[in-house]
């Protein structure tokens, strides 16, 4: 079958696809940032990679019409606070009309669960994106989940932050609220099942794990799975603005993603039974072994999909990749350390596994005042660590910085600052020949700007010396 897939690089997406080669379908995924998507399925076959944007309706023109099925993953409830229910809507619809014009039979849509009287505005954006997109031109099946489970997502990586960072915490009075989590591998089972069933033509189901728990059930089943023991106290006291910012100072989440998470973490999410997992022969697993199987991806270095390597998980960057991959000269302030290789191999797997756990090889202290104060002003902070010790690809989170370009056999890494600054700042690695350059760029926004590279100035000639002498060592 030919499918479009939506949403390819997602956190969903990315580990759909893979699944839909094995079986020998051909993959059509349409992408904002085409020369981000090529780096994460070089690998593949059977695989057109086409730059689209659901929110510009031109741009799809170029998506081929012979589709037989299509994936969508579309979620835009990060980009803004106050406008994702728009710019979801918008998609859905343009979706929808481009799929009119195609031989599109079923559509597959991840959705929310939505049982609730009294929806957040972001589960009330998924029921209206599900209303948008039903079409007498195709077929519409729609699965509802509520929390997933699984390593790098966002509800795992938050719930973990809270659970190894804190031995007792005064928590808001939602951490009583009801769910029934599922692990992110039977998400992938529904989805990938479900494609060319006609009995699930024109359906809707809500897919959940076997148990009901609150989240400070959730909270502490994961102490428990960590072998941690873990005191909750929950107060009434906590309003949504106080809760958001509980979140984002606790967890790695952005404060635009936190504010919708608590607006959402008020609503119970409950399944209505129905007899999906008998139809597609899945029994979900419980939430300690989903927990457990996370751990295990993870301490295998096997995470396919991080929420972190999401544009939003910063808030900052808003262009496509390849916009920022020439750095620029003019009106910029550079540091430039260069050396004489004394290992290139040493050298460059040294570069590659910069950041995260491993930190930056000089004034790891001074990084982490750095990146408190990032997270003060409302930025990313280091706390987004990266996905993998010693991977780097194109789009990839590292700590306060996002990867522009990556290519180990050229000798290149080039990052770009998603931190709060009065300007923009560039962190560039190559080495040619026998000789390893290190370059800091940045272009300030006004005086402020100015006034900022001068006062961190001293701090740069013992970091950036210091760094480049430890990767070299």
């Amino acid at each position: 079958m030919k499918i479009l897939v939506t949403g390819a690089t997602g956190y969903i997406g990315k580990r759909l696809i893979p699944l839909l080669l094995n079986d020998g379908h051909t993959i059509v995924c349409p992408v904002r940032d085409k020369k981000r998507a090529e780096n994460y399925f070089k690998d593949e076959k059977n695989i057109e990679l086409i730059e689209a944007d659901f929110l510009k309706s031109n741009s799809l023109s170029a998506i081929p019409k012979d589709i037989d099925a299509a994936y969508y993953l579309i979620h835009s409830m990060s980009n803004s606070a106050k406008e994702f229910h728009v710019l979801e809507e918008k998609c859905a619809f343009n979706f929808k009309r481009f799929a009119k014009k195609t031989t599109i039979k079923q559509v597959i849509y991840l959705s929310g669960i939505t049982n609730d009287t009294k929806l957040s505005k972001h589960l009330l954006s998924r029921k209206n994106v599900e209303n948008t997109l039903t079409s007498k031109k195709y077929a519409l099946t729609t699965f509802k989940a509520g929390i997933i489970v699984g390593s790098g997502s966002a509800s795992f990586e938050i719930i973990r932050d809270i659970v190894e960072k804190l031995p007792a915490m005064i928590a808001p009075k939602w951490l009583n609220t009801k769910t029934q989590p599922l692990s992110i591998r039977d998400v992938l089972d529904f989805l990938y099942k479900s494609l060319g069933k006609e009995v699930l033509y024109n359906t809707s189901h809500d897919i959940f794990g076997p148990e009901v728990l609150t989240y400070k059930e959730m909270l502490l089943q994961f102490a428990e799975v960590r072998k941690l023991k873990r005191y909750i106290l929950t107060v009434p006291v906590m309003t949504p603005k106080l809760s958001s910012y509980w979140l984002y100072f606790v967890t790695s989440t952005s404060y635009k993603l936190a504010t919708s998470l608590v607006n959402s973490m008020g609503v119970e999410v409950i399944g209505n039974k129905s007899n999906i997992n008998q139809l597609l022969d899945i029994k979900p697993m419980s939430y300690k072994e989903a927990v457990k199987l996370a751990f295990k991806k993870i301490e295998q270095n096997s995470i396919i999909s991080s929420w972190k390597d999401s544009y939003v998980s910063s808030g900052k960057l808003k262009k496509y990749i390849h916009e920022f991959i020439n750095v620029p000269e003019y009106g910029c302030f550079k540091d430039y350390k260069k050396r004489i290789v004394k290992n290139k191999e040493t050298a460059l797997n040294r570069i590659w596994a910069i950041g995260g756990k491993t930190g930056w090889y000089y004034g790891t202290f001074l990084w982490k005042i750095r990146g408190f104060i990032d997270q003060i002003f409302g930025g990313a902070g280091l706390r987004r660590g990266r996905r993998h010790p010693t991977e780097l690809n194109v789009g990839d989170a590292l700590d306060f910085w996002r990867v522009i370009y990556a290519d180990k056999e050229k000798g290149k890494l080039l990052l770009y600052a998603e931190m709060i600054l009065p300007g923009e700042a560039w962190l560039e690695f190559k080495i040619e020949k026998n000789i390893i350059y290190q370059t800091a760029t940045f272009r300030p926004h006004g005086l402020a700007g100015r006034l900022y590279w001068y006062s961190v100035m001293p701090f740069h000639w013992f970091v950036f010396n210091g760094m480049i002498n430890n990767i070299n060592k």
